[in-house]
């Protein structure tokens, strides 16, 4: 059951001042309703490096490891969670005035649904579902309050 999820908005700030906020993993828990910590591994940015994150949801409390797979400021931040498994990112391009459209994405390919099968066996797609579920609801939260902080300064 992979799938891709995005929602956009748009905010009044330059690309460039919505990716510094994005691109701050440590910054995640002021606008994440799932990922409430994220610190990085190393003093090492941009592609290459890696963060963990701190979730939790009513159900459940975990940690995972990402690599940044895309820095590009102004236009797109990406990072993959595990061995390549869910690939998060937020895309920015330029809208009307000095607007900018934020986008969130989340793919959840191949290399996940094996690793759920291998992680839930019989409960994976039950699993896969609660995971999709959480993101769709989850990135239309994020992207009010990315907004919100933004424009309040």
């Amino acid at each position: 059951m992979a799938y891709e999820l995005a929602d956009s908005v748009i905010i009044q700030a330059a690309p460039e001042r919505i990716y510094d906020v994005v691109s701050d993993v440590t910054r995640t828990g002021e606008w994440s309703p799932v990922c409430y910590r994220c610190e990085w591994s190393s003093e090492a940015r941009g592609v290459g490096a890696t963060f963990v994150g701190h979730n939790r949801t009513p159900d459940r409390e975990w940690s995972t490891t990402s690599t940044v797979v895309v820095a590009t400021p102004g236009i797109e931040f990406a990072w993959e969670v595990g061995a390549g498994r869910t690939r998060w990112g937020y895309r920015m391009a330029p809208a009307a005035g000095r607007a900018t459209e934020l986008t969130e994405y989340t793919v959840f390919g191949a290399a996940a649904e094996e690793a759920f099968r291998e992680r839930f066996g019989a409960a994976a797609e039950t699993e896969e579902e609660n995971r999709r579920r959480v993101a769709a609801s989850g990135i239309p939260v994020t992207l009010q309050r990315i907004k919100a902080m933004i424009e309040a300064r």
